[in-house]
């Protein structure tokens, strides 16, 4: 293979950081978005993925011809399918009725088996039932292999050596902080290791969905894609390293990603318009001078069937509206829920004895160094 050439999974990450010059006038902030949707499976999954993956090789814990299962909403299961079509590796994901028909067709079109599963846990969600199917088959097919992105701690390490490291190193540091979703934790776990190692005080907000229980409350039914959970994930060594928590309906979630579309041409999920609008919302409060980056996960084509869907959005009793000014009423409604250092851990002990949780899968982030692993994020030439 020539020098400049790469093979697809060597194309991970220089994922670009925009400005929203017509947003940050109107609101008076100063935010930026960082766009993973570049990356070559289309989302922010494909850097733990890899990761993961090239890890589970390098020990002995996939081999070729091997089985890669997963249970996923969407985006890490169709970044494991792109990695089974590059690498020869059988893959099936369980996915749950929220997923939508784009993100199935794009696993099944890299040759992925898809597993609907339909059954509820006691959360109201499908995360459990989906985690707990996953386990099982893995224990029955000979060879498989279950990267876990709930529970693994290599995904946070992924996240902090590669979107922490890349987001200083484009910027120099010189950044007021950082907004992301959590769902499974390493997106924020990363980051929060990350920025705790520095020498300065960077800012760092977590973006959940109304109706999980990542950080306590309530638990209920939502919409937003991608993020949310009933228990607080184990890639989140300390929630207190995080500063601030903001949780999103599903409405403003929806408005805020087509008020980005519209107005400033980027095309992004749903939970993206959930992470800009938290980022807005601390920007006012903070005053920040320097950049505040929001970390954008996906893009928007996979939810043209929903997000941009005036038909589907107004069964749903979500506004249609993607003026501006619009934008500014949802941040008027947006409040922080918790901050450092009394933000809730909803630690759930025994739940990795329940869900069966595979004895390999590293659950611990203190069983991890910087010297125990540094992925290589190619294919062999």
């Amino acid at each position: 293979m020539r020098p400049n050439q790469k093979n697809i999974l060597a194309c991970l990450g220089d994922s670009p950081i925009i400005s929203i010059d017509k947003i940050n006038r109107l609101c008076g902030t100063n935010v930026v978005v960082k766009l993973e949707k570049t990356n070559p499976g289309g989302s922010i999954k494909d850097r733990p993925a890899v990761y993961i993956i090239d890890y589970a090789e390098r020990h002995g814990l996939l081999s070729p011809g091997g089985t890669i299962i997963e249970s996923s909403s969407g985006n890490f299961g169709i970044s494991l399918a792109m990695i089974g079509a590059a690498k020869g590796y059988r893959v099936i994901i369980l996915v749950d009725p929220k997923t939508t028909e784009t993100n199935i067709a794009l696993m099944k079109a890299y040759g992925a088996e898809v597993i609907v599963v339909d059954q509820k846990d006691d959360s109201g969600s499908y995360h459990k039932t989906r985690i707990q199917l996953a386990n099982e088959l893995a224990m029955r097919i000979p060879g498989a292999y279950r990267p876990d992105q709930c529970f693994n701690v290599l995904s946070c390490f992924a996240h902090k050596q590669s979107t922490a490291q890349e987001l200083f190193d484009q910027t120099d540091g010189d950044i007021a902080g950082a907004v992301a979703a959590v769902s499974t934790g390493g997106q924020i776990g990363g980051l929060a290791e990350f920025f705790s190692e520095q020498s300065r005080k960077y800012v760092l907000a977590a973006v959940d969905a109304y109706g999980s229980t990542i950080f306590g409350g309530t638990a209920h039914a939502y919409k937003i894609p991608g993020v949310g959970l009933s228990w607080t994930p184990t890639n989140i060594a300390d929630v207190n390293k995080i500063d601030f928590i903001y949780r999103i309906k599903d409405e403003m979630a929806f408005a805020a990603a087509r008020v980005l579309c519209r107005n400033e041409g980027i095309l992004v999920g749903v939970s993206s318009g959930a992470v800009l609008l938290a980022a807005l919302a601390l920007s006012r409060q903070l005053k920040n001078t320097q950049p505040l980056v929001a970390i954008l996960g996906d893009s928007g084509e996979r939810y043209l069937q929903t997000l941009f869907n005036d038909a589907w959005l107004n069964a749903n009793d979500i506004s249609t509206d993607t003026s501006l000014d619009s934008l500014t009423k949802l941040l008027d409604g947006l409040v922080c829920e918790q901050s450092s250092p009394t933000i809730i851990n909803n630690d759930k002990p025994n739940l990795l004895r329940d869900l069966g949780v595979m004895p390999y899968t590293i659950t611990d982030l203190r069983h991890v160094s910087e010297t125990y692993y540094k992925p290589q994020l190619t294919l062999a030439s």
